[in-house]
């Protein structure tokens, strides 16, 4: 949870916070005014996560650790673009501090009772930087596969508007598989580490879409 630098941790909040304003901007130019439900949006996806890792104690389930994560990036979104509002240009230095504390604590949760914490947070409209931490630690799930996938993903939040989300237009399955599984595949033929690590994964997202919809005209 801790291998890495303060200075990565920050150029990785630095590029999550103008990913996740250039979205939002998208969604709609003053976004940071118009009183969106981000907390209502977090305990959502922390129950959608639940289901993901199971907590049914009549039955057996298997944990899908791969969307077990999707969700919490989902949940990363949400919770930054609160965080954004509640921090303005403040954001990153708060963020990496809440951090840096949370993993000096040195606290260990077992993973449903740190959603549960996360969840409680949210329902009283605050997201728990701390809480999520520890959410993270009890999977677990480093720093850096939040990054990666936030960066995917938020590609695809990306796509997903530009082709008609919010119209309603959008086609979600891609011949039979969720775009999530498409984007994963794409993401793990490029470097992350590369320069045009986004540009690559936007073209190549593109491509596919375009593919999938002509193969199913």
């Amino acid at each position: 949870m801790t291998d890495f630098s303060a200075e990565q941790l920050r150029q990785w909040l630095k590029t999550m916070v103008q990913l996740q304003r250039s979205h939002n901007e998208k969604v709609h130019p003053q976004w940071d005014e118009q009183g969106y439900p981000f907390t209502r949006a977090i305990w959502i996806e922390c129950a959608e996560l639940m289901d993901h890792f199971g907590w049914k104690w009549w039955k057996h389930q298997d944990a899908d650790l791969d969307q077990v994560k999707l969700e919490l990036v989902d949940i990363w979104h949400f919770g930054l673009s609160a965080l954004m509002i509640q921090h303005g240009d403040q954001v990153v230095d708060v963020i990496a501090k809440e951090i840096s504390y949370a993993n000096a604590a040195h606290e260990q949760w077992e993973f449903r009772e740190a959603v549960e914490v996360l969840t409680r947070k949210a329902l009283q409209g605050d997201f728990s930087i701390f809480a999520f931490t520890a959410t993270m630690r009890a999977l677990p799930m480093s720093f850096e596969d939040l990054y990666s996938i936030y960066v995917a993903k938020n590609v695809l939040n990306v796509f997903r508007q530009k082709n008609g989300y919010k119209e309603g237009t959008y086609v979600k399955s891609w011949a039979g598989r969720e775009d999530n599984e498409h984007l994963a595949e794409l993401a793990q033929s490029l470097n992350i580490d590369s320069s045009t690590y986004i540009a690559d994964l936007q073209h190549l997202l593109a491509m596919r879409y375009e593919q999938v919809r002509d193969e199913s005209r």
